[in-house]
């Protein structure tokens, strides 16, 4: 007596098949809750370790430019005047967010020397006038825009 299989057996398949996704779709739930887990936990041992100071946001005088803050370290400050002279910025801001060591810096930049030049062009500029500096860094985080 032969019975027919194949009902059965596409039956099962199918079932094999959800079962298999609905696995898959746990697995990429639970990777993904990991990896934000994890990269809280990181985020936060980095705040820890490496406490950030708060950014030397300076905004402009009508006479002579930004004056930089109080409680920036000699990194900073000599970024902040090199920067200062060569592009005469509305704003800025100097952060060394390497932990104290001075091979990464963070720069925000608002100058008039900016206007009409892309995102590209203008990172090239703050790296022609940092020249050397920028040399021996690690690496820097640049945000720059033309005012207003």
């Amino acid at each position: 007596m032969n019975l027919p299989r194949l009902p059965v057996l596409s039956k099962a398949r199918a079932l094999y098949r959800t079962n298999q996704r609905i696995l898959l779709q746990t697995q990429i739930r639970r990777s993904e809750a990991t990896a934000k887990s994890a990269l809280a936990e990181t985020s936060f041992r980095r705040a820890a370790h490496f406490p950030r100071q708060a950014y030397s946001t300076v905004v402009a005088t009508q006479q002579g430019g930004p004056i930089p803050p109080d409680g920036l370290t000699e990194g900073e400050r000599v970024v902040f005047e090199k920067l200062k002279e060569h592009l005469e910025p509305v704003e800025l801001n100097v952060q060394d967010i390497s932990g104290g060591c001075g091979s990464m810096y963070g720069l925000d930049i608002v100058s008039p020397h900016f206007r009409g030049l892309t995102t590209i062009k203008q990172h090239k500029l703050v790296n022609q006038v940092l020249g050397e500096e920028i040399k021996g860094w690690h690496g820097v985080q640049l945000k720059t825009r033309a005012p207003g």
